[in-house]
């Protein structure tokens, strides 16, 4: 079974995080129970000095090569993957979409209405490459720009509606879709590093959020225990 990752900021990461990828990657090691690959077209993280995505430097280097592999950008969102989305999976053979995006559309692009056009585009075009594709949606999670603009967290509350109505009327019994749940108690001040990317404690739930509708839907991997050694993001 191969998985893709696709995101923006949150799940592409910067030069010295862990990445809520790599602690998918430790839970699909501990719980997969099979052979599987994570596959995607790239593999860095994003160097805030060079401003480009561009570094290797992952906080384990002990993070294999392989299981680097994403479709995430710094600044990129559903109407950036969505043309991007065939392509990749198809050359990867991606089974199964695990997929955080649209703060950034929402913040710099586009209203709700639009970036849910261009949610069911990414869902047209992920199949047009692969029909039997899974896909995994991760609502817009809390952030620093919701809690202080009233206007930016009804437009979120209005886009998030607009996903689960997507998920809704797109899921087929030949390419499931399921919206994964808005992770329990997630706190900004605690669950981040700057009141939206990801710090250890966020990356945790993060991936918990995608591992449990993989298990409890498909029956693939099991409950997310995070895995012992090192925890600490910069």
């Amino acid at each position: 079974m191969r998985f893709m990752f696709v995101g923006d900021s949150m799940t592409i990461g910067r030069a010295g995080d862990y990445t809520w990828r790599y602690r998918m990657w430790q839970h699909l090691n501990a719980t997969f129970g099979g052979p599987y690959q994570i596959v995607g077209p790239r593999t860095e993280l994003y160097d805030t000095l060079a401003d480009a995505p561009t570094s290797h430097e992952y906080a384990d280097p002990g993070f294999p090569a392989a299981a680097r592999r994403h479709l995430a950008g710094w600044g990129e969102g559903w109407q950036h993957m969505a043309p991007l989305i065939g392509p990749a999976a198809r050359a990867a053979e991606a089974d199964v979409l695990l997929v955080s995006l649209g703060l950034i559309d929402l913040g710099f692009y586009t209203d709700a209405t639009q970036t849910a056009v261009n949610v069911r585009r990414f869902v047209a075009e992920a199949r047009a490459a692969r029909p039997a594709i899974r896909m995994i949606l991760l609502p817009v999670i809390p952030n620093v720009r919701a809690q202080d603009e009233a206007p930016f967290a009804a437009e979120v509350a209005r886009f998030n509606e607009l996903l689960a109505k997507a998920v809704a009327d797109l899921s087929t019994d030949a390419s499931p879709i399921l919206l994964a749940a808005r992770p329990a108690s997630y706190d900004i001040h605690h669950d981040t590093y700057d009141g939206t990317h990801p710090n250890a404690s966020g990356e945790h739930r993060l991936a918990g959020e995608f591992a449990a509708v993989l298990h409890q839907a498909w029956g693939i991997g099991g409950p997310y225990r995070p895995e012992p050694g090192p925890q600490h993001t910069p």
